[in-house]
């Protein structure tokens, strides 16, 4: 399947290119104040009493800096971060090995937390509240128990799907946030600092178009940035301004609200194919030949917060505001039957109701 510059989950080359913006302070880190004002705190006072700060759990789309935040809490704090995944933890053992490992008040960071086997997360559990984990040796009336104590530590897990993980494990972290979409103006800000340490040519209004299309969220802002400095580079002097912007980002079949190819076609297929919805998940997804939990996690969320779809008891329909984005006619048996529920605006909050 093709890359798509919009599509806010991480491709293989991500880590190296964001490695070179991505912020290493608090200072540094655009947008989520209030989430920043928090951690502030929570590090401060870790600091002052000699402590490691509670274990966190961030949430939220992808794209939006998990993976960013937790690496400048381990910054803040000033020691070493270890990072892996949910799917690369496989075994007990596996998470023990990581575990003694660490340094005391050291940051182990779980990506996609909520894909850890269960074996795996019930491990974790003492290790948490009591800084240890207890091995069983042998069988039946020979078994026993080996504890292995551990340094102080904080876990960090980042999650998409916030409902996939145990209560038990929800349970243990001290902290939990919510990381939202950004807002134009930070989405700006975070083009033209990262034009800056890029050594690219921008104007206010090149930042701004940019951050328009971004879908507010900072890997697609960076992601998109690279498409466009290639172009200005070849037919624009090197310099981003909005004509060039707008010009390389219909050139990459993004337009002014951030949609691309694969939302069109998810549009087009419950107008068209469906007359408008609703339309179950599975069906829709088997339309366009895309899995059900891409569309779900990666492609509806965002046709959501634009109010271009609902989600229904029946399934996904589409709302006036697509039909007029895509220039195609209401119709009018609809408009005689339309919800006057109101639709979210653009960068609101919409939770999963699945």
């Amino acid at each position: 399947m093709l890359q798509r510059a919009i599509d806010p989950t991480k491709y293989p080359e991500d880590d190296i290119q964001e490695a070179t913006v991505r912020p290493k302070r608090l200072d540094e880190y655009i947008g989520q104040d209030q989430i920043k004002d928090r951690v502030k705190v929570i590090i401060e006072a870790a600091k002052a009493r000699g402590e490691a700060i509670d274990h966190i759990l961030l949430y939220g789309p992808p794209g939006l800096g998990k993976t960013t935040l937790a690496t400048i809490i381990a910054n803040e704090m000033g020691v070493k971060i270890h990072s892996t995944s949910g799917p690369a933890i496989e075994r007990p053992g596996d998470v023990a090995s990581i575990l003694s490992k660490l340094q005391p008040f050291e940051v182990l960071f779980i990506d996609e937390i909520h894909r850890l086997p269960r074996p795996v997360e019930e491990m974790l559990y003492s290790a948490m509240e009591d800084f240890k984990v207890d091995f069983v040796y042998g069988k039946g009336p020979n078994a026993g128990t080996v504890t292995l104590p551990l340094p102080p530590f904080t876990l960090i897990g980042a999650t998409t799907r916030l409902a996939l993980l145990s209560s038990p494990l929800r349970g243990r972290f001290g902290d939990i946030f919510r990381l939202e979409y950004q807002d134009i103006d930070s989405m700006a800000a975070i083009v033209k600092r990262a034009a800056n340490i890029l050594k690219v040519g921008i104007t206010d209004e090149g930042a701004l178009e940019i951050a328009r299309r971004s879908r507010g969220t900072p890997r697609v802002a960076i992601r998109l940035l690279r498409r466009v400095r290639d172009y200005a580079q070849v037919r624009a002097d090197h310099l981003i301004d909005h004509e060039t912007a707008c010009k390389a980002l219909d050139i990459q079949g993004v337009d002014e609200l951030g949609l691309d190819e694969v939302d069109r076609r998810i549009l087009l297929a419950i107008i068209e194919k469906f007359d408008g919805g609703p339309v179950g998940l599975e069906t829709l997804a088997a339309s366009i030949s895309e899995e059900p939990d891409t569309i779900m996690d990666v492609y509806e969320p965002y046709l959501l917060i634009l109010g271009f779809i609902q989600r229904t008891p029946r399934g996904r329909v589409a709302t006036r505001r697509a039909y007029d984005h895509l220039s195609i006619p209401y119709p009018e048996s609809k408009s005689k039957t339309e919800n006057n529920t109101e639709q979210p605006t653009l960068w609101e909050n919409n939770e999963d109701d699945e």
